[in-house]
């Protein structure tokens, strides 16, 4: 009998392969990051080959660092940067554009237009989603409109859409020799083309975005055998568990009832609590989404809270101005000061999410003096990751009247002690980092081993979830209120940046 179980975690800036053993310790792992591709300001794009080759490239290293053969895997699970938009050749394989990344706002002028006929809700009741830059279906029609002879193609069955998620099965179960064309609910559910109710393809949405339905995946559970693994280090594993990142990371930390709730420190920021199996709808500016759905149970859906730019801005920090080598070096230099110095940044790269839902804002750093330093920089960067966090958090409590009274973190950023400090200290309430922070992928392996009997049951999955550290709110009330007065009155300065 196989001992472990393999999560591919393809994400916004890197792809790896996790190995994880039945009480879900990591035995192995590889990861390789992909280039970040912006060809105008607002445009964000990835090579959909590289991508692949890199998935290729991290299983087979991570099978070797463990001495392992495919027969020793029990199934691989996929979790994926959501809503990037990839339409490549069924008979070549080949992409036809680079795909559209999440953060891409190139369809903001389709948005008004759309917006302008019913408002920025018109297909909340359906798709649960606003009208953004966010979301697939636009990033499709973009490509489709504006790459020459695809629309034509596309009608003619030759060409297939899909989000990461899609492209990655399809090329690790065949590709061209045969390759299944599917995705899961969590990743339809963000196309803004899926209907929550039904879990189908909504026809009048196909209609209206123009989208010709030859080039759709069909719709799956999160959890069953798809296929199996066809690439040499993993043939014959069956493929077994496709969730998006973030829902990924609802089930890695096993948020299996309603009200359970956790936050993903990523590329992104990303909150979501578990509704139960009814959507709820947002009147707070989030996102209803589905949670997942492991076979043929029923559904579960989520709240969502997205904020589009945490992580990253580290990472801007990084590579735009050269005042950090590493992202983990703006810990020791924000520690350096007492304070962010009145500083504040507004990451609105790509407009604001939630639960703002601003397209034509644009980021901004407020309160700079002649006294402000590079170190007060990097405090500020830290803090609007937190203070977005405790916007989303308070639309969340507001949309299901449910408190949170703990937050559950995981995601690369958790392993910041001073922005987890920062974090229970502007919520006034815990901050706790479970034992196994990789959740996104943890809870694609998961949703693979229900699927093929490596795993008994979600309740064999909650006895393994433990606590490594939690943080408690320190700060006082009066400063607390003061920074997150400073906060607001920074956000709004970022708005109708753009005409």
């Amino acid at each position: 009998m196989a001992d472990y179980i393999g999560a591919i975690d393809q994400g916004t800036t890197s792809t790896r392969f996790i190995i994880f053993d039945r009480d879900g310790r990591i035995i192995a792992q590889a990861q390789k990051e992909h280039e970040q591709i912006y060809p105008r300001p607002g445009w964000v794009e990835h090579d959909p080959q590289e991508i692949w080759f890199r998935t290729q490239q991290v299983i087979g290293e991570a099978m070797q660092q463990a001495g392992l053969q495919a027969r020793d895997l029990a199934g691989i699970g996929i979790t994926n940067q959501r809503e990037t938009t990839i339409v490549w050749d069924r008979k070549t394989g080949q992409p036809v554009t680079n795909a559209l990344v999440w953060q891409d706002t190139r369809v903001a002028e389709c948005v008004d237009k759309l917006a302008a006929h019913g408002g920025a809700d018109r297909f909340r009741a359906k798709t649960g989603l606003p009208l953004a830059t966010y979301f697939s279906a636009l990033k499709l029609r973009w490509i489709l409109d504006n790459v020459s002879g695809v629309r034509e193609r596309a009608e003619s069955g030759v060409l297939l859409f899909g989000t990461v998620d899609s492209f990655t099965v399809w090329h690790l179960t065949g590709g061209v020799n045969g390759g299944i064309h599917i995705t899961d609910v969590t990743n339809a559910s963000r196309t803004q083309l899926m209907n929550l109710q039904s879990l189908a393809w909504d026809p009048e949405l196909l209609d209206l975005f123009d989208i010709p339905r030859a080039m759709l995946p069909e719709i799956r559970s999160s959890s069953e055998i798809y296929g199996t693994a066809k690439l040499d280090a993993i043939a014959g594993v069956a493929i077994g568990g496709v969730l998006g990142d973030q829902q990924a990371a609802l089930v890695g930390q096993t948020c299996f009832q309603a009200g359970e709730a956790k936050n993903t420190y990523g590329t992104g920021c990303f909150l979501l609590m578990n509704t139960g199996t009814n959507p709820v709808q947002s009147r707070c500016g989030l996102i209803t989404t589905v949670g997942y759905k492991f076979g043929e149970e029923a559904a579960v859906y989520a709240l969502e809270g997205s904020v589009a730019i945490t992580g990253a801005l580290v990472q801007w920090m990084r590579d735009n101005f050269g005042i950090i080598r590493t992202s983990a070096e703006i810990e020791a230099l924000a520690r350096t000061v007492e304070d962010n110095g009145g500083v504040y940044i507004v990451p609105a790269f790509s407009g604001l999410f939630a639960p703002h839902w601003k397209t034509s804002a644009r980021g901004v750093i407020t309160g700079l003096t002649r006294y402000a330093n590079k170190a007060h920089l990097a405090r500020a960067i830290l803090e609007a990751t937190a203070f977005q966090t405790r916007e989303v958090v308070e639309a969340m409590e507001n949309d299901s009247g449910i408190p949170i009274t703990v937050l559950r973190t995981d995601g690369g950023m958790v392993e910041n002690d001073l922005l987890m400090q920062f974090q229970a200290d502007i919520l006034n309430r815990d901050v706790v980092r479970p034992r196994v922070k990789e959740t996104t992928a943890l809870g694609a392996a998961y949703a693979a081993g229900l699927a093929t009997g490596f795993f008994r049951d979600t309740a064999e999955l909650t006895a393994q979830w433990a606590v490594d550290r939690t943080w408690h709110a320190q700060m006082e009330k009066s400063e607390r209120d003061e920074k997150y007065r400073l906060w607001k009155k920074a956000v709004e300065r970022s708005f109708d940046w753009v005409d």
